[in-house]
């Protein structure tokens, strides 16, 4: 990162902000001429915007995508710095605020720029705070007009039409009529109504700047060939880089694994491509289908993969060595894949609910991709036929002049649930306006909790937020009726009281509870959490794992996840019930009962219900209980094994994401003194695990709670990963996993799997059956539950090279003396990222011995 002496804008601020000698113009000169000086002259439409910033005026920027908002914000942002004044830059999700934080700490120096996330905090008090709109809103509801806000940047600003978070977007402009605001969009539609509403609240004029001719113009075409051919012809023309966009993950890389059969890379871009990843690791089955693909010239891009790979995609596209991409429609937020053709795949997507066709918004905002300032002279838009309309065209030019031939042609049919489009849907969205945006105000506890511990005239602020907004009459009507009830709860459960004002004035109403600082900003359920840790019983042996699942109950769901356990369950419990000869009416109605885990639900359910009755904003928020880091770890598995096993090599970026977000909540939430050293090893385990995998994303987190001078961001092959043995704790529960794992297909007397697990180390089949023969002949059964793999049942000899281990097992006699002894080489375990272990033993201790002594 820059220092504050090397940050090119920073250095151009005044030595005493609000100095009345810098003015407007002064501030605005300085501006632009150091974009002039970057070589990036100021277009007019972004002078205009700079002009009207400086004067003080409120911006609604709605010009096409490439044509330097950001470059604006930039200076909206220097413009503040220069006044003294503290501005605030919001996104909507946590990638791009991430972004953004860099990027102003390139420009403006780390001491001037903070960042605040549902799950970080990083220098909370600079000038410069970037963070999501809910974090932005959740203030302007606590301090209202006295907020130390005095500009307010919003990225992406047509998520004001968001149904579930455009609340968000909306609070900041009903509650902070002093702020300055810079507004921004390719896409926003109507805003009349904003603008209006907006100068009346501030008193300041708005200025809207837009109707501006792209730098590089669009050009639209309607592909009646096969994909491929289309493909083919772009790349002929010289119209790559192409993003074919698809509306499903699992298409988008059907489709570059299609087009892998076609020439699409030189000999020369194939090299370099090869000399720049060499080094890259590819450490999953879905990353070692990417690199045969980028190897080709071939990048797949959508928000299921690996950090890690999108970086590497990303890095590969902006040095123009990828000529095809394939992905979802993630490019219309933000994403920085530089492209010169637009290639969609059809004109409908799944919305959760429906298939339906794209909106004006949603198309404009993918469409607007194309085209590259500074690189293109201009941009193609190419929509690609349905494919029924595609095989019947080919039909009727096979049949040519031939009036037989025509009249015995049976024309396909649209496919069941097909959603018309076509050609004049293409032509209609190219003429459209984005659609106006559309109100969705809510009120919820915590909004209430908000309003009302800012204190003052707390009815007429509530009454102003319900009734003083954006939305219909009706719905305000519907809100207070919300907002009552919400009061009352709060109310009966004594968190609120109402007090006779003085002298017959209006009633006081005041909480009985203090605000944590950042009430309703992160976690929401972590005070519930905390409350609960309180209740587990430390001496259990599943101590450790009821933490964790007291933490991950908290935690978004991620339904990919969920709904795979729950497959995987069901099919296990139609297996079952089967062989139990339950008929198939009881057993699709037993099914219906059968879900993904939920350890402690009923505990959890329970106590949940007990707390919400003393802190009802709670009920804004729903607690899950579920299972993937305890899941993980029951089953001794690795990253890959958790993927495959549960068929998730699209949502491996899904799986990982959650993953980091329980280990910074289970690092955040979990006071020092409810930590034993079986679940401090656990964490640390897990943080372990993420970063072997991909570093990504708890080196940005600890980057930003630790600003370092140097920036590697641009680095095509990630930094060298740290040794995995290195970290003993982590390392120790990988050993004992990788152990267990054996241990618990030995108790399922499962010797094919164990020997497809230790066939290369000479364990194949038959030596597991035999091993495990002579245990039943002794034993009926191996024990797994918590005790089973508690620490004290591996034993381990540390060496320089290797580590020897003995994992015993539980016996029902709790003789424990037969055991299973291996060897974990550590040179192997640091470049896989993974404890590679070679079973040496299964027996008594004394087998063992003299294993050890090469007596075997």
């Amino acid at each position: 990162m820059s220092s504050a002496s090397t940050a090119p804008l920073a250095a151009l601020l005044p030595a005493d902000p609000g100095d009345a000698s810098y003015d407007a113009d002064a501030a605005y000169a300085d501006f632009a001429g150091w974009a002039e000086s970057r070589g990036l002259p100021l277009y007019p439409a972004q002078d205009e915007a700079m002009i009207e910033l400086v004067s003080g005026a409120s911006v609604i920027l709605s010009t096409p995508t490439g044509t330097g908002k950001s470059l604006v914000a930039a200076g909206a942002h220097f413009v503040a710095l220069s006044r003294g004044q503290r501005s605030y830059y919001t996104a909507p999700i946590k990638a791009l605020v991430s972004e953004k934080f860099f990027a102003l700490v390139d420009l403006f120096g780390p001491e001037n720029v903070g960042m605040v996330t549902g799950d970080s905090s990083v220098n909370s008090d600079a000038p410069i705070i970037c963070c999501t709109a809910e974090i932005l809103a959740n203030l302007a509801l606590r301090h209202g007009a006295d907020s130390e806000v005095d500009q307010i940047v919003m990225d992406e600003f047509h998520f004001y039409g968001d149904q579930s978070r455009g609340w968000a977007w909306q609070v900041p402009l009903l509650l902070l009529p002093r702020a300055q605001f810079l507004l921004m969009s390719a896409t926003l539609g109507d805003v009349t109504r904003i603008t209006d509403d907006l100068s009346r609240r501030t008193g300041r004029p708005v200025a809207r700047v837009t109707g501006v001719e792209r730098p590089v113009p669009l050009h639209y075409t309607y592909a009646q060939t096969p994909v491929q051919e289309t493909v083919e012809d772009l790349l002929s023309t010289g119209e790559a880089p192409v993003y074919v966009v698809h509306f499903s993950q699992a298409a988008a890389l059907e489709r570059a694994q299609a087009l892998s059969s076609i020439k699409v890379a030189s000999r020369e871009q194939r090299d370099e491509i090869a000399e720049l990843i060499g080094g890259f690791r590819f450490s999953t089955g879905f990353g070692k289908t990417l690199g045969r693909l980028v190897r080709s010239g071939i990048g797949v891009h959508h928000a299921g993969m690996l950090p890690k790979y999108r970086r590497l995609v990303e890095q590969l596209a902006q040095r123009g060595l990828l000529r095809v991409i394939c992905g979802t429609d993630t490019l219309g937020v933000g994403i920085n894949v530089p492209i010169r053709t637009v290639l969609l795949t059809a004109l409908t997507k799944f919305d959760g609910t429906r298939m339906r066709q794209l909106s004006a918004r949603e198309f404009h905002q993918i469409a607007g991709r194309a085209g590259r300032a500074g690189y293109d002279t201009s941009g193609t838009v190419v929509l690609q036929a349905p494919e029924h309309e595609i095989d019947n065209l080919k039909a009727i030019e096979k049949a040519g002049d031939d009036p037989k031939k025509k009249r015995k042609i049976v024309r396909k049919k649209a496919p069941d649930g097909f959603v018309s489009w076509g050609e004049p849907s293409f032509q209609k969205l190219i003429a459209a306006e984005p659609e106006a945006l559309t109100s969705h105000m809510q009120i919820t506890h915590a909004m209430l909790l908000n309003v009302i511990g800012r204190g003052g005239d707390v009815f007429g602020n509530v009454r102003s937020l319900v009734f003083d907004n954006h939305e219909p009459r009706s719905r305000q009507y519907a809100m207070a009726r919300q907002a009552i009830s919400i009061y009352r709860t709060l109310r009966t459960a004594e968190v609120v009281v109402q007090e006779p004002g003085v002298d017959g004035g209006a009633p006081v109403i005041r909480l009985t509870v203090d605000l944590q600082a950042n009430f309703a900003l992160n976690q929401p359920l972590s005070p519930f959490a905390l409350a609960t840790f309180d209740v587990l019983d430390r001496e259990s042996p599943s101590y450790a794992l009821d933490v964790v699942s007291v933490v991950e109950s908290t935690l978004d769901d991620p339904r990919p996840i969920l709904s795979q356990q729950q497959f995987k369950a069901r099919g296990e419990a139609v297996a079952a019930m089967k062989s139990e000869g339950i008929e198939y009416d009881q057993r699709m109605e037993l099914l219906e009962l059968v879900t993904h885990p939920k350890p402690l639900d009923e505990l959890l359910t329970a106590l949940f219900e007990t707390y919400k009755a003393s802190q009802p904003w709670i009920g804004d928020f729903e607690l899950s209980p579920k299972s993937v880091v305890r899941d993980l770890y029951e089953r001794a598995m690795t990253f890959g094994d958790f993927v495959n096993f549960y068929g998730l090599a699209r949502s491996e970026g899904l799986v990982l994401r959650y993953l980091s977000d329980a280990f910074r909540a289970l690092r955040q939430t979990v006071p020092d003194e409810a930590k034993t050293d079986e679940l401090a090893d656990l964490i640390e385990w897990l943080g372990e695990l993420v970063r072997q995998v991909d570093s990504s994303l708890l080196d940005e987190w600890e980057e930003m709670l630790n600003p370092r001078e140097a920036d590697a961001h641009d680095d095509i092959v990630p930094p060298v990963l740290r040794r995995f043995s290195a970290n003993e704790r982590a390392f120790r529960i990988a050993v004992r996993n990788e152990m267990f794992r054996r241990v618990q297909f030995a108790a399922l007397d499962d010797a094919e799997s164990l020997g497809q697990l230790d066939a290369a180390s000479g364990w194949d089949v038959d030596r597991w059956g035999e091993a495990l023969d002579r245990y039943f002949d002794e034993y009926d059964s191996i024990g797994t539950d918590a005790a089973a793999r508690g620490p004290h049942m591996l034993q381990v000899e540390q060496l320089p090279t290797v580590w020897r281990v003995r994992q015993i097992l539980a016996d029902p006699e709790g003789d424990h003396d037969f055991g299973i002894s291996a060897v974990v080489d550590l040179a192997s375990s640091d470049e896989r990222g993974e404890a590679v272990v070679t079973v040496t033993a299964v027996g008594p201790a004394s087998e063992r011995t003299r294993v050890a002594a090469g007596e075997e």
